[in-house]
C-alpha cells in the first residue's frame, strides 16, 4: 500500500535479522572509470522542511476528477551521511488529519533506491518502490492491489530548483501502457535542515505505543557478535560505536542508527520500529548502509518493559528462526540480544549483543 492508497485507508476509517547480517559491503569495481553512476546522493534535495499541497484521487481508474485537497509539512532526516533518509508526513484537509512516514536506503550494489511508505494507522512498512534518477527526474516502480486488483505503482520525483519539487504517484492496471495519477504533492521548502529531535520523555511502564520510551536516547554501545552462529563456534567479535535513538510521530515509531567499529571495519545500522495499534505489536525493520535493502521484519510486543520479537529467515541455506529482545538493565543502561533457532524454537543460540549506557550532554 503506497501513500495514495495508505491515504484512502486512513481517512475512510475516520536486533539484526539474519539477512541483514549475513550482507557486507560491496567491493570496489576494477574499473571505476567504466561503472555506472553512484546514485547514493539523489536525494540530497528532498532534506529539510517543506510545505506540502496534496492533491488526493481516490480512484483514478473509475473517477479521476474526484479529487480532495490536503496541506501540510514534510520533514525528512538524513541518514548515513545521505545514503538514506527518513521522511515524516502531516497534513490536514477536509477528511480530517493524516500522518505517514517513507523510509528512503540506497543499494550501493544494485546503484538503485528504495522507499517505503508507512501509515500511523496501521504502523506497518508496506511494500517497497525501487529505481533510480537520470537528471533531475526519478522514477521508482513497485507492485500493489487495489479494490482487490492487482496494479502496477509507479512514484516519479521532479526537481524544480532548490526550493521546489514534486512527488507523483501513478497507477496502472494493464501492466504499464497506461497510467492514472493518484497522487500528487507540490513541496516548498520551508528550512534547509530538519530541527533537532525532541528532547527524550521520561521512560513510562507502557507496555504498548510508549514501550520504547526507556530507548529515547544516545548510547554507548558495546556489541559482541558470534563468528559462526549454528557451526558451535565459541568466537566472538567485539565493536564499540554509539546508538543514537529519536522518536517519531510522538513516540509511536522510532529510528534507532546503530554507528560502531569493530576488527572488519565500520558497521552503520539502521532499526525502525513501528507500532501498530490495531494488533498492539510492534514491527522491527534493519538495514545496513553497505546493503541498503531492509530485512524481513520482526514482530512483538513487549510484557513488563522487556520486548520480544520473532520472525523466520533463510540462514546458510536454510530456514531458522529468529529472535530479538530488548529491555533496560537500570535507569541509564540497557541491553538487547538476538538469537537463532534451528529446531522450531527448541533451543535458541544467542549470537548478537549489544550493551548500551545512556550518553549525557
Amino acid at each position: 500500500m503506497r501513500k495514495a492508497l495508505a491515504l484512502v485507508a486512513a481517512v475512510a476509517a475516520t536486533g539484526v535479522g539474519t539477512a541483514v547480517l549475513a550482507q557486507t559491503v560491496p567491493s570496489a569495481p576494477a574499473n571505476a572509470a567504466s561503472a555506472p553512476r553512484d546514485g547514493a546522493h539523489d536525494f540530497d534535495f528532498n532534506f529539510g522542511v517543506w510545505h506540502t499541497h496534496i492533491t488526493r484521487t481516490p480512484d483514478p481508474f473509475g473517477a479521476p476528477a474526484a479529487n480532495f485537497v490536503m496541506d501540510g509539512t514534510v520533514t525528512v532526516r538524513r541518514i548515513w551521511g545521505g545514503k538514506g533518509a527518513l521522511e515524516e508526513i502531516e497534513a490536514d484537509g477536509p477528511r480530517g488529519h493524516w500522518e505517514g512516514m517513507t523510509l528512503f536506503l540506497y543499494n550501493p550494489e544494485a546503484r538503485q533506491w528504495s522507499q517505503t511508505f508507512a501509515n500511523s494507522a496501521d504502523g506497518a512498512l508496506q511494500p517497497s518502490m525501487v529505481g533510480s534518477f537520470s537528471g533531475s527526474r526519478g522514477e521508482l516502480y513497485g507492485a500493489d492491489t487495489f479494490k482487490g486488483r492487482a496494479i502496477l505503482v509507479r512514484g516519479t520525483w521532479s526537481i524544480a530548483g532548490p526550493d521546489a519539487h514534486r512527488y507523483e504517484e501513478a497507477y496502472s492496471q494493464d501492466g504499464g501502457r497506461t497510467w492514472s495519477v493518484a497522487f500528487r504533492g507540490d513541496l516548498t521548502r520551508i528550512s534547509s535542515e530538519a530541527p533537532k529531535p525532541a528532547a527524550a520523555t521520561p521512560p513510562t511502564a507502557d507496555d504498548g505505543p510508549h514501550a520504547f520510551d526507556f530507548d529515547m536516547a544516545r548510547w554507548r554501545t558495546s556489541t559482541s557478535r558470534l563468528q559462526k552462529p549454528l557451526t558451535g563456534s565459541t568466537t566472538w567479535t567485539q565493536m564499540q560505536g554509539v546508538t543514537d535513538v529519536q522518536p517519531v510521530w510522538g513516540g509511536k515509531a522510532n529510528l534507532a542508527v546503530l554507528e560502531s567499529e569493530g576488527p572488519n571495519g565500520p558497521l552503520q545500522l539502521i532499526s525502525l520500529r513501528l507500532y501498530d495499534p490495531v494488533a498492539k505489536q510492534w514491527s522491527l525493520n534493519f538495514a545496513t548502509s553497505g546493503v541498503g535493502v531492509r530485512s524481513v521484519p520482526m514482530v512483538g510486543s513487549f510484557e513488563k518493559g522487556h520486548g520480544t520479537f520473532y520472525d523466520q529467515e533463510a540462514y546458510n541455506g536454510r530456514m531458522v528462526w529468529v529472535r530479538f529482545s530488548i529491555f533496560p538493565t537500570g535507569p541509564d543502561s540497557a541491553r538487547s540480544e538476538q538469537a537463532f533457532s534451528a529446531d522450531y524454537g527448541r533451543t535458541w543460540e544467542t549470537n548478537f549483543v549489544n550493551r548500551y549506557t545512556r550518553l549525557r550532554g
